[in-house]
């Protein structure tokens, strides 16, 4: 992939895939919501803390996804 294909922004974080940005952000408050954290894009009111629960916790999300994908089986719910 060239670096012309890659969309950039501050930081080291950059989305790839042109037009998966919006996806991601929806993402997020998924995973937020779920987590119980009341997230509204984070205006400096949540803690460091609160905000790498939110990235790990939606990272580790997509790991299980794509393993599954990989395996052919759903990720199956915990309980």
């Amino acid at each position: 992939m060239s670096a012309a294909n890659v969309t950039r922004k501050t930081g080291r974080n950059r989305i790839v895939v042109p037009g998966a940005e919006q996806a991601l952000e929806n993402f997020k408050y998924e995973v937020a919501n779920e987590l119980g954290i009341n997230y509204n894009g984070d205006l400096g009111e949540l803690s460091s803390r609160q905000n790498g629960y939110v990235g790990g916790y939606k990272v580790r999300k997509m790991v299980e996804q794509y393993e599954g994908q990989l395996t052919g089986k759903p990720k199956q719910p915990q309980s």
